[in-house]
């Protein structure tokens, strides 16, 4: 492949960050690299975001126990049906010997049926962590699939500022009107709150979405349309409609 003209090299930074780049554009990209300042620092922004999002892990489900449980109750031998009474004779009452012998089977019985329940219950409750376990596994990956698609957009930026001993970066492009957000080390919002994201435009705070703690990373709920910057606060759980407090941090939407 012909290697990009000069002018299309600033372009890459994020395909090159992701390893996207097939070998002709890597070379003239990282010759490229040397000489340009604002590029090694996309590079190394882009590159730090990645490292935060993580790489999603395949999660096995926990072994079927439903397939063993009915082997089980297969293997069970049933207790003999009940003599029909046919007519009014007398009860015969056994020895009492006879009677706690007699005893020891429905117990067994009982103890079973306890134990079977506990495995279904227990079959069932593996089955929903499984479930669950899959399905954010699923949604990580959907993230970092997005994620991915915001760092090659040919106009993708990042910025990034510490507030105390946590991190915020945000990643956007404007051509595809989005943007996402990472956060690593924030301090925990506290019992029953949550950190909100927020658009400024000029001035109006549209909200953008939440972070439960302060490690995390989320696509603002919200399309850019020219906001100029990026805010976090603290908010009651469930987010507000609008800011409550002073922003924790906030990021510049302009071109770096």
């Amino acid at each position: 492949m012909t290697a990009p003209a000069d002018s299309d090299l600033h372009l890459l930074t994020g395909a090159y960050a992701l390893h996207s780049l097939d070998a002709d554009e890597r070379d003239a990209f990282e010759a490229h690299l040397g000489g340009c300042e604002s590029c090694g620092e996309e590079v190394a922004g882009f590159a730090a975001a990645l490292s935060r999002l993580g790489t999603a892990q395949a999660v096995e489900p926990p072994p079927r126990l439903r397939a063993a449980l009915l082997a089980r109750l297969e293997g069970e031998h049933q207790s003999p049906p009940l003599p029909r009474h046919t007519g009014a004779a007398a009860p015969r009452v056994a020895p009492p010997g006879v009677r706690r012998r007699a005893r020891w089977p429905r117990f067994a019985l009982a103890a079973s049926l306890a134990a079977t329940t506990a495995l279904g219950v227990l079959a069932v409750q593996q089955h929903e962590q499984a479930r669950r376990a899959r399905s954010d596994a699923g949604q990580l990956r959907a993230r970092q699939a997005a994620f991915g698609e915001l760092l090659t957009a040919p106009d993708a930026r990042v910025s990034t500022v510490t507030a105390g001993s946590g991190v915020g970066t945000v990643v956007w492009s404007a051509d595809r009107n989005r943007a996402g957000f990472l956060a690593t080390g924030l301090p925990d919002p506290g019992p029953g709150r949550v950190y909100e994201l927020w658009l400024d435009h000029a001035g109006t705070y549209l909200p953008a979405g939440l972070l439960p703690d302060g490690d995390g990373a989320l696509l603002l709920t919200a399309p850019l349309d020219g906001a100029r910057s990026v805010g976090l606060t603290v908010e009651p759980a469930g987010g507000s409609v609008r800011p409550t407090g002073e922003p924790v941090l906030a990021l510049r939407l302009g071109r770096t």
